[in-house]
This record gives C-alpha cells, sequence and structure tokens, in this order.
C-alpha cells in the first residue's frame, strides 16, 4: 500500500510539472509547483482544523468566524474565504479565472502577512513576473498548473508529513533524468540520509545541526529516525529534536523551511554562505551540537569558493583551522589547510568545530577525501588534514557507498562519521564497512532496499565484523597505510581481490596529473627566474 501510495503522489507532482513544460527551462519548474503544493496543503489542513471546530461551534461559518477573532485557534491563519463556506479554502485559488498570475501572487502575500512565519517562503515566488516583456508563466499554464495541483487532497489524514520533500527530491531526480545531467542542486538519496540516522542514533531532545541543509532531508531524517526508536521503545512521549540547518541558495533555503513547517518539526533554518559566515554563533564562537549530518558539495574549488586561501584559514575568527597542539616559536598554532582544488576537509574541520564534547557527525563525500595524497611521496594538503584527523582519533568509521546512487553523479561516495569521545573499547581504531554491492538496479538510479538500509546500520552501530563487509582497523593498519582510510583499501568485495574500484584508480591518476602541473608550473617559475 505505502509502494502504491508512492507511486500514485510521483505520477500526481509529475502530472502538475508536465502541465506547464515548456514554459521554463526543467530545473525552473519545481520553482513554480512546490511552492502551490505547499499553499495547497495549507489549505487542506486549514479545513480539516475549521472542520474539527465546527464540530464544537456547531457549523463552518461559526468556526471561520472565531477563527477571525483568534488566529492562534489554528497552526498557520489563511485571511481568504470561499463564497460558499462549504467549499473548500482551496477552491478560492482553483477558481480563479482572470489575472491569475496577479492574484496567485497576491493571495500568497495575504497568508505571509498574517503568517510572518512563512515570509519569504511561501511568497518567493511571484506568478505574474516577466522576462523582456513575456510573462515566464502565462496564465492558461498557470491555470493547467493549479488544476493538476487540486486533483490531490493534501490534509492531515490524506498524505504522508514529508510531501514536500519527497515531492522535490522527486522533481529534481525526474528533471536531472530528463536533461542527462545535474539539475543545479545536490540532493542526498533518501536511504543514504535513513542509514546516517540510525548510525548516529539521535535521542530526545538533542540539537542536531546541518551546515550545508539543501532542502532538510538529512534533518528529516534524524527526526524520523528518532520517531523509528521510540515507538519500537514504546514510548509515545518524548522530547523532539532541535534541527539547525543554513543554506547558501534562497529557493532551497525556501524548500528546507517548508520541509520543516509541513513535518511540523522544531527547526531553525538560516541563509547564507557557512563556511565564510556561519549563522549559529554562541559567545563569538560557533554554537556546539550533539550530533551533525552534512552532505557538502563534493569538491568545492577556488571557483565556487574564491575566498578559500591561505590568509582565509590564517585569519578565520572562529579558530576552525587552528592547530593548538602545534606552535610556532611565536606561540602562534599550525594552521590546517586545504588545496584550492577540493574544501572536502574543510567542510570537516568546520564540522568537528561545531561539535559538542560528545558529538557525533556523519558527512557524505566523495570516494577520494578518503584516499586523496596517499602513497604519493610528496606533499598533499588533504592527506595531512585527513592524518591530523585520524592521529587525533577523531575519526569513528567510514561507510563506502554503492554506486550510482546521487541524482548529478555515478560516483559512489563514502560517508565519514566522527565522534569527540569514543567508548574506550574503540580508541585508536576505525570501523570501516564496504556496502559497494548492497544495492539493488534500478532505472535510472540505484537504490539501497530497506533490508540492507538496515543490515549497513546495524552492523556499523554494532561493531560487527563481516567477511567482505566490514572491518576494525587499527590505527597502526591506517598509518602503515599512509593515512588511507577508504574501506575498499581494506575490504575486498570481488573475487578477485587483486583489483581496485575504477573510481579510486581514476582519482589516483587526477591527482598525479594534478600534482605534474604544479610541479611543471613550479619549474617553469624558477627557469624563468634564472633566465632560463
Amino acid at each position: 500500500m505505502a509502494e502504491q501510495d508512492n507511486k500514485n503522489l510521483e505520477q500526481w507532482i509529475w502530472d502538475a510539472a508536465c502541465s506547464i513544460r515548456g514554459a521554463q527551462d526543467a530545473p525552473k519548474y519545481k520553482d513554480f509547483i512546490l511552492p502551490l503544493v505547499f499553499a495547497k496543503r495549507l489549505c487542506d489542513v486549514f479545513d480539516d482544523e475549521i472542520d474539527r471546530l465546527a464540530e464544537s461551534y456547531g457549523s463552518r461559518e461559526v468556526a471561520f468566524a472565531f477563527v477571525d477573532k483568534a488566529p492562534k485557534l489554528v497552526r498557520f491563519y489563511l485571511p481568504f474565504r470561499p463564497k460558499e463556506l462549504g467549499k473548500p479554502v482551496w477552491s478560492v485559488i482553483r477558481e480563479l479565472s482572470s489575472k491569475i498570475g496577479e492574484q496567485l501572487t497576491s493571495y500568497l502575500a495575504d497568508i505571509a502577512r498574517f503568517n510572518p512565519l512563512l515570509d519569504g517562503i511561501i511568497n518567493r515566488i511571484d506568478f505574474n513576473a516577466t522576462t523582456h516583456g513575456q510573462r515566464d508563466l502565462d496564465d492558461d499554464r498557470l491555470s493547467n498548473l493549479i488544476e493538476a495541483i487540486s486533483k490531490k487532497r493534501l490534509g492531515l489524514n490524506d498524505v504522508e508529513p514529508d510531501i514536500i520533500g519527497r515531492s522535490y527530491e522527486y522533481l529534481i531526480r525526474k528533471f536531472a533524468e530528463g536533461s542527462g545531467q545535474s539539475a543545479g542542486e545536490f540532493y542526498t538519496p533518501a536511504e543514504v540520509g535513513l542509514v546516517m540516522a540510525r548510525i548516529l542514533a539521535p535521542t530526545p531532545g538533542m540539537e542536531v545541526y546541518d551546515p550545508t541543509c539543501g532542502s532538510g532531508g538529512l534533518l528529516v531524517k534524524c527526526e524520523i529516525e528518532l520517531d523509528r526508536r521510540m515507538h519500537a521503545a514504546g514510548q509515545a512521549q518524548y522530547a523532539p529534536l532541535k534541527l539547525h540547518g543554513q543554506e547558501f541558495t534562497p529557493a532551497t533555503w525556501a524548500m528546507a523551511n517548508m520541509n520543516m513547517i509541513i513535518h511540523d518539526m522544531e527547526g531553525k533554518i538560516e541563509i547564507g554562505d557557512t563556511m565564510k559566515s556561519p549563522k549559529f554563533i554562541e559567545r563569538s564562537q560557533l554554537k556546539r551540537f550533539d550530533r551533525v549530518v552534512a552532505n557538502p558539495m563534493w569538491n568545492q574549488d577556488s571557483q565556487s569558493l574564491p575566498y578559500l586561501g591561505e590568509n582565509f584559514f590564517a585569519n578565520d575568527p572562529y579558530e576552525r583551522f587552528a592547530d593548538p597542539g602545534h606552535k610556532d616559536e611565536r606561540g602562534n598554532p599550525r594552521i590546517l589547510t586545504v588545496p584550492s582544488s577540493s574544501a572536502d576537509w574543510a567542510w570537516m574541520l568546520h564540522i568537528l568545530h561545531s561539535l559538542n564534547d560528545t558529538g557525533r557527525a556523519a558527512v557524505v563525500l566523495d570516494t577520494g577525501a578518503a584516499s586523496r595524497g596517499s602513497g604519493n611521496a610528496n606533499r598533499n594538503k588533504e592527506k595531512e588534514v585527513r592524518k591530523w584527523f585520524v592521529d587525533h582519533d577523531l575519526i569513528e568509521g567510514v561507510l563506502y557507498l554503492p554506486e550510482n546512487l546521487f541524482y548529478n553523479t555515478s560516483a559512489p561516495g563514502v560517508v565519514i562519521f566522527l565522534r569527540k569521545n569514543k567508548p574506550q573499547a574503540q580508541k585508536n581504531k576505525l570501523f570501516l564497512l564496504n556496502a559497494s554491492r548492497s544495492f539493488k538496479k534500478g532505472d535510472p538510479k540505484n537504490y539501497v532496499p530497506d533490508e540492507e538500509i538496515a543490515r549497513i546500520a546495524d552492523t556499523f552501530a554494532a561493531w560487527r565484523e563481516e567477511e567482505r563487509f566490514s572491518r576494525i582497523v587499527e590505527k597502526a593498519e591506517i598509518v602503515k597505510n599512509d593515512y588511507n582510510i577508504s574501506p575498499s583499501r581494506y575490504i575486498h568485495v570481488a573475487d578477485d581481490e587483486d583489483y581496485r574500484p575504477l573510481s579510486e584508480i581514476v582519482e589516483d591518476l587526477r591527482e598525479l596529473e594534478k600534482e605534474a602541473r604544479l610541479t611543471d608550473q613550479a619549474m617553469q617559475s624558477v627557469l624563468a627566474r634564472l633566465g632560463l
């Protein structure tokens, strides 16, 4: 039944997208669709609340009157009414027949005006906007979109609360498939988020943070995991998680807020560049959290983060890149830096400094983050930072994911788990798990089935060793392998164990080519100074 409901949802949301197909480039469809899906949800839930009050007050007419005088009787107050009060509130929008874009934009602005929490979220899109004198979405197509969305009721008992998140991720995947490329943003597959949450095992009342939160999916998965654990324990009353996130892209920030609101979760999503200007600050330092989950954009370079350089690392006001254990003759701490070609370990340092003394983190990165620079004689900045993490016993373990899970790459990816205060039995050890075969073929993307989600999470949580699946590795062995922490280096799943994963070989070749270019540039500079 759940699978059928999911298919019905996907068909409904895709029909909505197709109703305006051609009016916008594919990645922009979601900007029109999702605020309307959100508005439909608000209208239907408002109707449910009015019906509930009508049972006490005798009629919807009286219930509306009470709500007008006491808006706090409902979660979100909607200021418009159908001509016939027995009709759904959404009918006000569904029955628009002229100046549809203008009137729709006005109605959504009214919702935001009466509900400050929704300001900048539900009213972010101008449905009457024009480009070079042409409407971005003309009234005919907008009318078709409204009608398509009207076909599904989104009330309290009609759909799962994560309608926005599921709809959003589904649209991103469909648009990426249709265009044969990334839809412009990075989204973590639901099963990867569930594995991360199950391993981190959040408990009631914990504060959870995602510095690159996208549409909020990883934060939502943590709350879902808490609910699962409490239900299994027979606990009906417990404190929810306190969720915190920051997102750079305004459209995605709005989606994350919608996700929080629709899930009725306790959270705060800030907007801005986390690396340059983190928003969660306490006493002039980074706020510390119980759990951190993140999937930062892989291998961000100097083009996407132009300020990332020696000066930025050395003058960071939050001292995220300082190593107080190593000081120069002046007493200044050594500064840990990353190459301009990849900010992966800069994100790891930010996340480490966002954990409290007993905090744990799970971070999705590309496979190269676990191995780049290992085995090379030349100094490698990423390896130096990775070495620092290993030497300070901050890495709990690494999970190697199956290939072709993510929407905009076929690369497998890894999840690196940090733990500030390891149990005594786990000190100076890493738990490595190679889940490269824990998937089922999908079209066009692979997926991790429910039984494999449970197997991966339970094996990791128990630090249970299984042949060709998981191993406990002593720090001495990691050092011997030049700080390569990739599970594929230690756990061979193929019949012929002499072969390394192709993705790692390609990554090493790229690294060697990069080092060769840098060496050549340095040589040319020396020769130029010598006048040769």
